[in-house]
């Protein structure tokens, strides 16, 4: 039999790792090392939200859901952030699918447990509180993003943004995937995509896609990838 993966340790998750000691070893009894498996929705639309996951590595897609089953994507959340969101704000109820699209590891805490802590700590809400701000950010940038730029530019700020909660040059992905989540035709991807693999930019093949020069896909993406970036970027360096 296999070896386990080891637990992950919330400093892994820029969020835990944001918050004074005390606070967070007043949280690790109740957080739990889970796996995060591709395909899994941790919760759905119009449901309860059982439990606030704090990712340390992998991908999670937020999607809001259309009649007839189209998806579109409000945000990403890696190890900078946290699912659940909503239980923070008062919510039970999920607004969106929260859909692994990236195996990983997480640490999680049931719903009623975590809304409990964040009342009790005041760090915790001041964190959670400048968290949400750098997602609203995230989720109207790109929002902004995917109706006003190309194709190629919103292409090149989800690698990016993938890259960077993924935490590997390698990702994962069929072009006919990033094509749902971008929302555009498969054709439109694949035109995106070209110029990028002639210039030595990114390499794909098969759905396995590289990103080999990162400075120059950061050229060619627009500047919504460097306000969201930079948002996150303050929270992880402000005290907790």
């Amino acid at each position: 039999m296999e070896n386990a993966p080891p637990s992950p340790e919330p400093g892994a998750n820029w969020v835990l790792a944001s918050l004074p000691p005390g606070d967070l070893e007043a949280l690790r009894p109740g957080l739990e090392p889970v796996s995060l498996t591709f395909g899994e929705v941790l919760h759905d639309v119009g449901r309860p939200i059982p439990y606030a996951y704090f990712p340390c590595a992998g991908l999670v897609s937020l999607l809001a859901t259309e009649e007839g089953g189209r998806q579109t994507e409000l945000a990403v959340v890696g190890k900078e952030g946290m699912v659940g969101l909503p239980l923070f704000l008062g919510n039970p109820i999920a607004p969106y699918r929260a859909l692994v699209q990236g195996g990983g590891r997480a640490l999680r805490m049931r719903a009623d447990l975590f809304r409990d802590r964040a009342r009790s700590s005041a760090s915790l809400t001041a964190l959670l509180l400048r968290y949400t701000d750098a997602f609203l950010v995230e989720a109207s940038r790109s929002a902004v993003c995917d109706h006003l730029h190309p194709v190629q530019k919103r292409l090149c700020r989800w690698l990016l943004m993938a890259q960077d909660r993924l935490g590997s040059d390698r990702l994962p992905y069929t072009q006919q995937f990033m094509a749902d989540i971008l929302a555009v035709r498969l054709a439109s991807v694949s035109e995106a995509a070209r110029p990028l693999q002639e210039a030595g930019v990114i390499r794909y093949n098969r759905g396995d896609l590289r990103i080999l020069d990162r400075e120059a896909l950061e050229r060619a993406c627009c500047g919504c990838y460097r306000v969201i970036k930079e948002r996150f970027d303050a929270l992880r360096a402000s005290p907790g």
